[in-house]
């Protein structure tokens, strides 16, 4: 995907040609394939190999993982709620002081929209 992003479009060959270490053509056509039967990427035919493209941007890719991430924790089990936003809240709170004093900006923003649009 990195190298697919990066390109806008590539053959198998043109993929293999921009990989780290080589592998096999057999090896990155199937997970290209894969990649394309998941919905992930868009194909067309040039001459006789198809041309893949991602789908999805870098940044809407890792916002559709994000959602789904939180919704399974949010609408799983309680305990994994807040397993789920204390974890967040450690993690942010030991790296980055300035992004969780804009979480707790955010959340009163939120509480405030909700409680607008309570009835009273």
């Amino acid at each position: 995907m990195e190298i697919l992003w990066a390109r806008g479009e590539s053959s198998v060959r043109e993929v293999i040609q921009k990989l780290e270490r080589p592998l096999a053509y057999t090896t990155v056509m199937t997970t290209l394939d894969r990649l394309f039967k998941k919905g992930l990427l868009t194909r067309h035919k040039s001459d006789r190999a198809f041309v893949y493209s991602p789908r999805f941007s870098r940044s809407e890719y890792d916002r559709a993982r994000a959602n789904s991430l939180v919704a399974g924790f949010l609408y799983g089990p309680g305990s994994g709620r807040e397993l789920l936003l204390s974890s967040f809240l450690d993690a942010v709170g030991q790296h980055d002081r300035e992004f969780l004093a804009d979480l707790e900006k955010k959340i009163r923003g939120e509480r405030k929209k909700l409680l607008r649009r309570s009835p009273r």
